[in-house]
């Protein structure tokens, strides 16, 4: 009779250094693990989300993002979704929005359904400044090419919004009004105390001027034209 081997896949932990295939290995076999990313080779497993300290402001930037996506057909909207950049880099961002090629993306839908290459605008929910989202994780968006780049510090309650300009992240500045326009998604705009004080009213009716606008129709047209 055969003796079958049982391999026993080692467990997924922080600080783990591995390469991204050693990573996905031992990620798919711990289901109970639901955020774990690889950053510059090293493993980060999230902790569990605080209710005021990440899910609501997560829920306020998917609210956000979500009426930006119904409003422009062509432009793909994810929620902690897998992001593979390279062999040491697997983030999952709370959210992101990206294109696709046809459309001038830089990211394509893999055959097992994973995002590859840099998104064209990532969110990440920090807890502070001294968070790796401002840090080691901001370093590999850079590098990688990912356009626009936006984290709020819940602590702090502050927003980063970072452009990528000659392979350099940055600041994309409020105006006076206090509003911050992406410069990749035309009509994605965003009243920054808006977000701060969680105003939905505010929120929208900034959100609204920006879908208003030429540039924002002219975009649909392209990305319609295209096919994204």
């Amino acid at each position: 009779m055969t003796k079958t081997t049982i391999v026993k896949v080692p467990p997924l932990e922080s600080g783990d250094r591995l390469t991204r295939t050693e990573f996905e290995l031992r990620y798919h076999a711990a289901p109970e693990i639901h955020k774990a990313e690889l950053i510059q080779g090293v493993v980060y497993l999230a902790s569990p989300v605080r209710a005021n300290r990440h899910g609501g402001p997560h829920g306020v930037i998917m609210a956000w993002l979500g009426a930006y996506w119904m409003a422009t057909p062509g432009v793909e909207l994810y929620d902690n979704a897998t992001v593979r950049l390279d062999e040491e880099n697997e983030p999952q961002p709370d959210a992101l929005l990206r294109l696709e090629p046809a459309a001038g993306g830089n990211s394509v839908i893999s055959e097992d359904d994973y995002i590859e290459g840099a998104p064209e605008l990532v969110i990440e929910i920090a807890a502070s400044s001294a968070s790796y989202d401002l840090n080691d994780k901001l370093n590999v968006y850079q590098s990688h090419g990912v356009k626009e780049y936006i984290v709020w510090q819940v602590y702090e309650n502050q927003l980063d919004w970072f452009q990528l300009q000659q392979n350099i992240y940055l600041p994309l500045n409020a105006d006076s009004n206090g509003i911050i326009r992406s410069q990749i998604f035309p009509g994605l705009w965003l009243s920054v105390d808006g977000l701060r004080q969680r105003n939905r009213a505010q929120l929208q009716a900034v959100l609204q001027q920006g879908l208003q606008t030429s540039a924002h129709q002219e975009f649909v047209e392209k990305l319609a034209g295209s096919g994204g």
